[in-house]
């Protein structure tokens, strides 16, 4: 079967979703108001609450959620054959992400820009929000550990797009301080931006100079500098050199970095999935991969559903909606195409890193011998994937060197984008708890940043694993995607809340709120106390157990407190 049959497919199904699904989740459930004032307008400050081109807020909320997640999960979850990864990213995109990405932004709002964490304080009582903050912040956590990890292995693997994800920070800040401060337009500036990461990249790819290679620089894999393998002590300056980074352009004022580089980010999106879905239209490859794998060695079910978290529906895009997006949305009737069409965005990216995976090989005997066993399609899932998404871009005759060094630019550049929007919604996170603690001190911007950086610095560089110094990233994978849906299904059950309060139809909401939240129970039960559990497990792991059976406990807990608020008749819920 042509890999083509796949994409017409899901892009179908995608766009009747926006148009008419969408169309009466907006109309009909959640009821959007073009007069109400939004918080960008109410609590405009110039930093955070900063009204916003629907366009450019577009840009900005989806390459922050459209980070490596969305490739990475289906690349790995294709093991079990690319039909469930196909459903999965198709039905849950329009059923489960687009309605909780969208509703999130609309609960915000309607509750002065407020992220989840602290409505749950209005809709399930203070305790429920401290156990869900807390949850929050582990989460985001983990995503700050995976995600540097894989900039940090990306950037030594391909070294020739370094010098483009450098050379757009400094066209960013340009960008912004044009748009707001001469009143510029930001389309053309951005364009030409990412014109000249491209040829960037295309130079780099050629000029061995040009190529920011710490580990040549070291002496090579077998080389040792300070007691450390050169590739261990290339991992650590680029970990180094991005917490810096994300450190800075977490506290920046949103125009000054955050909103144009995501609006260059956004373009990049658009013209990379142009290049990939294009490419596969001229290149027209076969699906080599089986329609399901019947002999797997781990279950499909429940995996699948935590496997593919973006790209289907992720926790990480409420605290987006609800921690920046709600806070520049400049009309609420904005929130349809900026909460809904970015899930559908990022669904239409996950599409094309299934079939970039699961037309690479040659045959369906290549295919099963690299993805032979579940370890082998996480090791190897994202690599596949970059060298997939490059043959499909020679079908524009683009030379595979340049496309591998193209395709790693665009991975990078969302995998970062997702990295400095979640140390900030940290920074957000670690004051609301200071807050609620009467810490005044955790309050304090620079001082709740410093703790967000140097703990997401120390959870990937201290642990050792199977990838040697610094495995944090790679061993907190299989938490992050449970963790991610868990908090999804919770951000689903506020929505719900809500929408009961408000006398609404609840149905679209509670029905994917129970999908995801039994699927992620039951897989997280199975992994933290089967298989990670250090005491009787199939596999150990002190880290995953630890964190794992925290999150489970307080999640268990929110559930316990809201079925028990959700059956009395007279509870008082206090919302706008």
């Amino acid at each position: 079967m042509s890999g083509i049959v796949l994409a017409v497919a899901g892009m179908l199904v995608f766009a009747i979703g926006y148009r008419y699904y969408s169309k009466f989740i907006a109309e009909k459930i959640y009821r959007l108001d073009p007069s109400y004032q939004t918080p960008a307008h109410r609590y405009k400050d110039g930093v955070d609450f900063v009204p916003t081109n629907k366009f450019v807020l577009w840009g900005h909320h989806f390459t922050s959620v459209a980070g490596a997640a969305p490739i990475v999960g289906p690349a790995i979850a294709v093991y079990w054959g690319w039909l469930p990864a196909f459903l999965w990213v198709v039905l849950g995109t329009i059923f489960a992400a687009g309605v909780h990405d969208f509703g999130a932004l609309v609960l915000s709002v309607r509750n002065k820009g407020q992220s989840v964490g602290t409505i749950a304080h209005r809709l399930i009582g203070r305790r429920a929000k401290l156990l869900f903050l807390f949850i929050i912040l582990l989460l985001v956590l983990m995503v700050n550990a995976v995600f540097a990890w894989v900039i940090a292995n990306l950037f030594i693997l391909f070294p020739a797009s370094v010098l483009s994800v450098f050379i757009q920070i400094p066209l960013a800040i340009w960008i912004g301080y044009w748009v707001y401060k001469k009143q510029g337009n930001m389309l053309l500036p951005s364009l030409a931006a990412l014109a000249v990461m491209y040829l960037a990249a295309i130079v780099a790819s050629y000029v061995p100079a040009l190529q920011i290679d710490l580990l040549r620089y070291f002496g090579g894999e077998g080389s040792t500098v300070l007691g450390m393998t050169a590739t261990s002590m290339s991992f650590f300056i680029w970990i180094m050199i991005l917490m810096v980074y994300v450190y800075i352009a977490s506290t920046l004022p949103v125009w000054k970095l955050l909103q144009p580089r995501d609006y260059i980010n956004s373009h990049q999106l658009v013209v990379g999935l142009f290049i990939l879905y294009l490419g596969l239209l001229f290149t027209n490859p076969e699906v080599t991969a089986p329609v399901t794998n019947t002999s797997a060695d781990q279950s499909w079910f429940p995996l699948l559903f935590i496997t593919i978290a973006c790209g289907a529906i992720s926790g990480f895009h409420g605290l987006v909606s609800s921690g920046t997006s709600s806070k520049q949305l400049d009309k609420e009737t904005d929130a349809r195409f900026v909460g809904y069409l970015g899930a559908v965005g990022e669904g239409a990216l996950a599409l094309i890193a299934i079939i970039a995976t699961v037309t690479f090989f040659g045959t369906s005997a290549d295919f099963t011998a690299v993805y032979s066993s579940f370890d082998n399609a996480n090791a190897e899932g994202l690599g596949v994937f970059i060298k997939g998404a490059a043959e499909l871009a020679t079908g524009l005759f683009i030379p595979a060197e340049v496309a591998s060094t193209i395709v790693s630019v665009i991975v990078v550049s969302f995998a970062a984008t997702t990295l400095d929007t979640s140390v900030r919604l940290m920074r957000y996170i670690i004051s609301e708890i200071g807050n609620e603690y009467h810490v005044p001190s955790l309050g304090k911007k620079h001082v709740a940043t410093t703790i967000a950086v140097a703990s997401s610095a120390a959870l990937v560089l201290i642990p050792e694993g199977p990838r040697g110094f610094g495995s944090g990233g790679y061993l907190l994978w299989p938490l992050f995607g449970t963790s991610n849906q868990l908090l999804a299904g919770i951000t689903l059950l506020l929505i719900t809340f809500w929408l009961r309060k408000q006398g609404r139809n609840y149905a679209p909401t509670i029905i994917p709120m129970i999908f995801l939240l039994f699927m992620t129970l039951y897989a997280m039960t199975q992994q933290v106390f089967g298989e990670w559990n250090v005491f009787n497990g199939s596999d150990p792991n002190g880290l995953l157990f630890t964190f794992g059976s925290i999150i489970w406990l307080f999640a268990l807990w929110i559930l316990i407190e809201a079925v028990i608020l959700f059956l009395k008749k007279d509870n008082q819920l206090t919302t706008n």
